[in-house]
């Protein structure tokens, strides 16, 4: 699309070009029937000229500042010939380009010495060499002459500004989304190894508590410990080859209907589930995936500092917002004493950032009959 462009935009100089070439070779075929000064020279110096002044507009966007330069020359040429019955279009079509495609550091002297040179030129050959004015009508082309070339260069440079800024502000959107990006892999990253990590940790513990009093006991761990590195294993695999490949194979997306299975798997950690899910049908799958980390982070927090314990999920979509609750007992060594101090680490920062991207509100802290409660509301409006 964008050669295509060009292409459209080359041809357009082209026939500027041309039409700037025959208009000054009609300039130079004018006779001194209304009285007015005109060219008098031999007729193919009038188009020697007029090419110069022309056809150099059809490269402006190749060579903008070596263009303006011929055209200027050539312009002023044609001024002390009295040719010119215009003011100056093609020096303007060259400015613009200049000020458009060179930086501010050679467009602003070239614009400083063009204004003065044809300006000079103007009034030089208006009230000089073949006076058709008096000075006074010499400025008044003159000034004609500056606000085309001056406006043109402006026009550019205030174009160049905002394609300038536009491509700051999409850089600034890149690196954003990047950021974003970064931020989302992270937790992702984080909510299957801590979650994984945290069944593996309580269930080793427990194998090495009862390994001499109670092997079968031992052996049911270790066999937990094995299934979750495996699935930790597949997880991680899935989530690193999609950084790695582009179009790897994705794995489904959690959704609610896999938290029964994350209650099976605290409560082979330790931790018994009492899960609640209401009026959660038609929710978006981002919204689903985001409820469904939210609720891993927190029943994890709960396996690795209370199990074992009991806790009590409960997630319920009624209008206007979505009520993510979490609450457990504590462990048996801090029942019916104040709730554990907060957890540290990035499992509630991460649950907030979810809830904050959806302009929802978090809640976490300890309890004061004991145990931990994290309480989340996301609005649910446009979630359905």
């Amino acid at each position: 699309m964008k050669p295509k462009r060009q292409r459209h935009l080359h041809a357009l100089d082209l026939g500027a070009a041309l039409a700037l070439t025959a208009m000054y070779i009609g300039f130079a075929r004018l006779s001194a029937d209304d009285g007015q000064p005109v060219y008098t020279g031999p007729f193919w110096l009038g188009c020697l000229i007029a090419a110069m002044v022309g056809l150099p507009v059809a490269v402006r966007r190749r060579w903008p500042l070596a263009v303006l330069v011929a055209v200027l020359a050539a312009l002023a040429m044609a001024s002390l010939l009295d040719i010119p019955r215009e003011p100056y279009a093609a020096a303007g079509l060259a400015a613009y380009l200049v000020a458009l495609a060179e930086p501010a550091r050679r467009s602003v002297p070239a614009l400083a010495v063009t204004l003065p040179v044809a300006c000079g030129a103007v009034y030089i050959g208006e009230a000089v060499v073949t006076p058709a004015e008096d000075w006074r009508g010499a400025v008044g082309v003159a000034g004609l002459v500056l606000l085309v070339i001056g406006g043109a260069w402006g026009t550019g440079f205030t174009v160049r500004g905002r394609r300038a800024e536009a491509a700051r502000e999409a850089g600034r959107r890149s690196e954003r989304a990047l950021d974003e990006e970064r931020l989302r892999i992270a937790r992702e990253l984080h909510d299957i190894v801590s979650h994984n990590l945290s069944l593996i940790a309580v269930k080793a513990g427990v194998a090495g508590h009862v390994a001499e009093a109670d092997p079968r006991e031992a052996r049911a761990a270790l066999k937990v410990i094995e299934e979750t590195s495996r699935s930790a294993l597949a997880e991680m695999r899935r989530t690193l080859g999609v950084l790695r490949t582009e179009g790897a194979p994705l794995g489904p997306v959690p959704d609610l209907g896999r938290l029964d299975l994350l209650a099976e798997e605290a409560h082979r950690a330790g931790v018994d589930v009492d899960l609640t899910v209401h009026a959660v049908e038609g929710l978006a799958e981002g919204t689903q995936l985001t409820i469904y980390r939210i609720v891993q982070e927190a029943v994890t927090n709960v396996v690795r500092h209370a199990a074992p314990t009991r806790c009590r999920v409960t997630v319920e979509a009624d209008a206007p917002e979505i009520r993510i609750d979490i609450t457990d007992e504590g462990p048996p060594s801090a029942r019916g004493h104040t709730g554990r101090k907060l957890p540290g680490g990035h499992g509630l920062l991460g649950m907030r950032e979810r809830a904050m991207m959806y302009g929802g509100s978090f809640e976490a802290g300890p309890r004061p009959e004991g145990g931990f409660a994290v309480s989340v509301r996301l609005p649910a409006e446009g979630n359905q």
